[in-house]
């Protein structure tokens, strides 16, 4: 058990749970204050769960926990939106008003998953670097391209706290307990928890490619950055075998040997990838959407969409506004 404690006070956070939220980020960062308590043998933290007029908030699991409605929140250190899946239909006034008068109030504000894209709906993210799920970046730089978007697991920028979700909920966690209390405390914090190492504010949300297929395979890994860099304006495999300095035929060899596909397929699959996020993400018009991955003709889209996905995504679009 930890003895010194750089501050003793109790923080104070409060958790803004919207409807599918998810569940594991959620408990991931609530269970590091517990077990901070637990280990100090002090009330390091308290925590409020709060919804925006419900008792009830159903997670994206279908499970939930009991609430109180925001505006009845005790005084706060911190507020921690919540999100999960279908992100962009769950904004309302009142939630943006409420973060703005906390905002107002000089309180820490801070999102977990995908909470991030209501800080940034309620104006309060200008100015700051922020993160989110991977799955959901696209929509976030498409719906606020002002914003300076991290990949990394989460960031710290001062009165900002956010986080991809998942287990980052939990690195995020530690690092702030850290930052307050200690290595120490976090270190224990890490090893009650099975933890092998403490994640970062630096360490990246997905494996690069790089760092998947090995070090000996720097060309093949440029080829794909490139190829990443380039969705809108399409670039030939010639260009791209001259870019990373290989031949045709050799850099055909690479991809089939580690990717086990041709780079054009790869290629389309990086594109239709894209569209797929700007499809379900954005309300972009369909047509829009082609331009913005390379195709040249929205039937040309719809077809090679239809093919790699089983849907033309017309109806894809539809099936997920019915679910959501």
């Amino acid at each position: 058990m930890i003895a010194n404690q750089l501050d003793p006070k109790t923080t104070r956070y409060g958790f803004l749970l919207v409807p599918e939220y998810s569940m594991m980020a959620f408990t991931a960062a609530i269970d590091q204050m517990r077990m901070a308590n637990r280990l100090s043998g002090k009330k390091l933290y308290e925590w409020t769960i709060l919804s925006e007029t419900e008792e009830q908030v159903l997670a994206s699991n279908e499970l939930s926990v009991a609430s109180i409605p925001m505006k009845t929140s005790p005084k706060l250190d911190g507020v921690f939106v919540c999100g999960g899946v279908n992100i962009e239909v769950k904004t309302s006034r009142t939630i943006t008003s409420w973060l703005r008068e906390q905002n107002s109030k000089r309180i820490p504000l801070g999102a977990i998953c995908t909470g991030t894209y209501l800080l940034a709906e309620a104006g309060l993210l200008k100015d700051h670097r922020c993160t989110i799920h991977w799955e959901n970046m696209i929509g976030l730089r498409e719906r606020f391209p002002e914003l300076v978007i991290s990949p990394d697991l989460f960031e710290i920028d001062k009165d900002r706290y956010t986080c991809a979700g998942g287990s980052a909920a939990m690195d995020m966690m530690v690092y702030l307990i850290a930052q307050k209390h200690g290595w120490d405390l976090a270190t224990e914090i890490a090893e009650e928890f099975l933890v092998e190492r403490i994640r970062g504010r630096n360490d990246r949300q997905r494996l690069p490619l790089r760092l998947q297929l090995g070090a000996s395979q720097p060309k093949l890994a440029e080829a794909v950055a490139f190829m990443e860099a380039n969705i809108e304006e399409l670039i030939s495999l010639d260009e791209i075998a001259s870019h990373v300095g290989l031949s045709r035929r050799q850099l055909e060899r690479l991809f089939q040997k580690y990717l086990h596909c041709v780079p054009t397929r790869y290629y389309m699959r990086l594109r239709l990838m894209h569209a797929r996020q700007l499809l379900l993400q954005t309300s972009m018009p369909i047509v829009e959407i082609a331009f913005a991955s390379g195709f040249v003709s929205t039937p040309h889209f719809s077809k090679c969409y239809r093919e790699f996905f089983g849907i033309p995504p017309r109806d894809e679009r539809k099936a997920h506004k019915q679910i959501t």
